[in-house]
This record gives C-alpha cells, structure tokens and sequence, in this order.
C-alpha cells in the first residue's frame, strides 16, 4: 500500500505542550529519566515523560476504529503493536472486535506491568532493535505509533524490515517536521526521540528499509 494517512494526528493535536518550558528545565536530566522507560517516562514528573499516562476512556476508541475500517479488521485477523506501551490501544481494538487475536511488546517492563489488566496476558516485554520472535507474515496488521524515531538509523531500518517481515498490511507513526519552527519544537520537546527528519527523508528511509506498508507523520507546530 504505502500510502500517507491520518489515523493518530488529531489525538496528538488534543495534548497541549510548553515546548521552552521543558527545553530550559534541565532536560538534560530528564532525557537522561525519560531513556529508562520505566515510571518516570510513563508517571513523573512531565518533565521526564507523560506526566502520567492514564486510560482515559474514548481517547484512542477513534483510532481504533479507524484502523478497523481501513484495514478490514475482523474476529479472525491478528494485530501486534510494535511498543505497546501499556496497551490502551489493543485494548480498545478489543473491545470493538473481541475476538480478534491481538499482541503487542514494548522496551519498557514498567509499562508492561501497568497495562490495563484486560489487556496484559497479551502483551511482552522486547526491544524492536532486536529481531522480533516472530514468524513470517504471521500478523494481519502491524502498526507501530511513537515508537521508531526513538531508534538510530541502522536499527531503525533494522526494525523496519522487521515490521515488513511479520505483517501483511503495516501502519507507522513517527515525529517529522517540516520547516525550522517545527524542528524547534520538535527538539524541545523530544526526551527520547534519536532520528529528527522530515518527511522527505522518513519516505527515503522506508524506500531503503523496503517498507511497503502506511505511515503518518505527527508535528510539533
């Protein structure tokens, strides 16, 4: 397919963000917190990551929805989430299909052991730098959000072939920018991120990893 879509923009646009504010409060520090994933990323200080990343009931039922119609989801169709996160997404895809087979891994062990409780028998811990243990084209869909730009270029393409590897359809979100206000931003605000580009060269990138599945791209304005 490979094709840009808007799935995920309009729940970034929801968050609002004090880009200076947290560029000028030792972000030194707080990168440093923030690059363990574990409950200063995820329920610090805001500073250090989320600020507290709750379910908040409604806010990715859109998503998921929209990732059901364009992808033709059904009971029968698998899902992974490359960096789950506390698996609030799988869990509203899951509540809108309910038997649908779904399976997510994130990095973080902290977020894992805090994912919702209906959710958490299906998700693992694993680093997507590293091969995923996973068959080949086992999963109807992959979408990975948020997740990819926090990678350097060697693993990022790594992880890209992965993502192309185990799936049969793929969606991915990555932070972009596309003049220099929104690079500003973007490097301020950014405590994890590794990978700055715009969408030219995220498109280059996917060319070389021989992504073939969507993307979307969220920007700091």
């Amino acid at each position: 397919m490979k094709k840009l879509v808007k799935i995920v923009t309009k729940v970034h646009l929801s968050t609002k963000r004090n880009y200076k504010e947290r560029m000028f409060n030792n972000k030194i520090l707080s990168m440093q917190k923030a690059r363990k994933f574990e409950y200063d990323y995820w329920d610090g200080d805001r500073n250090h990551g989320y600020g507290g990343y709750k379910y908040i009931p409604g806010k990715w039922t859109e998503v998921a929805k929209k990732l059901i119609k364009l992808y033709k989801l059904n009971e029968k169709s698998k899902v992974l989430d490359v960096g789950c996160g506390k698996g609030f997404l799988l869990y509203e895809i899951k509540k809108l299909i309910p038997k649908i087979e779904v399976s997510g891994f994130d990095i973080s062990k902290y977020g894992i052991k805090n994912s919702k409780k209906e959710i958490k028998k299906y998700l693992y811990h694993h680093d997507a730098r590293k091969k995923f243990p996973i068959k080949d084209k086992k999963f109807d869909l992959v979408f990975s959000i948020n997740t990819l730009h926090n990678f350097r270029l060697p693993s990022l393409i790594f992880s890209l072939k992965e993502i192309e590897r185990v799936s049969k359809k793929s969606f991915l979100l990555v932070e972009g920018y596309r003049n220099e206000k929104e690079l500003f931003n973007l490097q301020c605000w950014a405590l994890t991120a590794e990978s700055f580009f715009t969408d030219k060269e995220w498109r280059y990138i996917f060319k070389q990893a021989n992504y073939k599945g969507d993307y979307e791209f969220i920007y700091f304005q």
